[in-house]
């Protein structure tokens, strides 16, 4: 197994991709999504080392731990082709998406990950139930977590509590988009953790243990908490773990956007982490609120589409944007400060210059 020079391997064009500036991360541009699912040669790419090369004849994903009965192996062939495969539409948000927005809001600047709106995508997942794989190492009926394990360079790696982990839309997945999963989205295998941080749903599966105990680690302890006033620290962690995101939304334009005078439709995107959205609200220069009309299903744990029509006059203007989901939370005004810049839910305040002439 070895690494690709530069990163990743698909290309990256700025034309697709915002460069977050590490040679590893790349945000889907909001004014470059095309439709209800994200194609891959845009989709975000959140890696902690660069993208393995990994020998499918050689791999396996291993299964074992000190709540599992009967530890297994399995390999690609087995993993495709034994167990009941399954597809879901679900978007995968990484937890410091915003970060620079929410350092603007509070007039400082945050270590880690310098993401505008773009660390966000939705796919269509081809895998096997998580819970399907368990079934055949015999889990036993005091487990707690099951850790998964990366094979990249960076060994990542963070639990799932056993509930999470059962669930019918958690799955290990060998596909993305009818399409055999690619190396930057963790090829051979990953997890897709519905509604959970990105952090939740590892690439390159190597390794899962099941334990009768919590399961500690740097990516559940260190880093992916939110640390500071109001947030009680978890075990050993830091801060509080994070676990199921937001309601956040976007709108489809460049940051600042230019558009023309006369009529437009502004479109966008909301997210309510497991929950679906309920309701997407705007305003423009501080007016009142109205109801966008959303153009999408409601499904928990993927973004839905939404739509309104405006008149725009010549002059700079701000579009206010704010979700609802299934559970009444709503995007509030301001987001309270946490140490590492996670977590960004404030309404969307999005700049708009209208030119004079058409």
């Amino acid at each position: 197994m070895g690494a690709t020079e530069s990163g990743v391997v698909k290309p990256v064009s700025s034309d697709l991709m915002e460069d977050a500036g590490t040679g590893l991360d790349y945000g889907t541009r909001p004014d470059r999504m095309p439709g209800m699912l994200t194609p891959v040669d845009r989709f975000f790419v959140r890696s902690h080392s660069p993208t393995p090369s990994i020998d499918v004849a050689g791999w396996a994903l291993h299964i074992g731990g000190d709540a599992a009965g009967k530890p297994a192996s399995v390999g690609y062939d087995e993993l495709c082709h034994r167990f009941p495969q399954v597809s879901i539409e679900r978007t995968l948000e990484c937890a410091g998406n915003r970060r620079v927005l929410f350092g603007e809001e509070l007039g400082t600047t945050f270590d880690g990950t310098q993401w505008g709106r773009g660390a966000i995508s939705s796919a269509e997942w081809t895998g096997v139930r998580l819970r399907d794989l368990l079934a055949g190492v015999g889990v036993a009926a005091d487990a707690v977590d099951v850790l998964a394990v990366s094979l990249d360079s960076a060994g990542a790696r963070r639990p799932l509590p056993i509930a999470k982990a059962m669930a019918d839309d958690t799955i290990v997945a060998t596909a993305m988009n009818g399409e055999t999963l690619p190396p930057d989205h963790g090829f051979p295998a990953r997890l897709v953790v519905s509604g959970w941080l990105g952090a939740a749903s590892i690439k390159w599966l190597g390794r899962l243990e099941v334990s009768r105990e919590r399961i500690f680690v740097p990516w559940n302890t260190d880093d992916y908490v939110l640390i500071g006033p109001g947030h009680e620290a978890d075990g050993p962690g830091r801060g509080s773990v994070i676990t199921a995101l937001g309601v956040s939304s976007l709108i489809e334009l460049p940051w600042p956007a230019r558009l023309s005078p006369g009529p437009q439709v502004i479109r966008g995107r909301a997210f309510a982490g497991e929950n679906s959205v309920a309701a997407v609200d705007y305003r423009v220069d501080g007016g009142p609120w109205h109801a966008a009309d959303i153009t999408s299903a409601a499904t928990p744990g993927l973004w839905a589409r939404w739509e309104f029509a405006w008149n725009a006059e010549p002059g700079d203007h701000v579009i206010s944007v704010r979700a609802a989901d299934s559970s009444n939370n709503v995007q509030p005004e301001h987001t309270s400060f946490n140490e590492l810049g996670y977590m960004h839910e404030s309404v969307l305040q999005h700049p708009v210059h209208v030119s004079s002439a058409p």
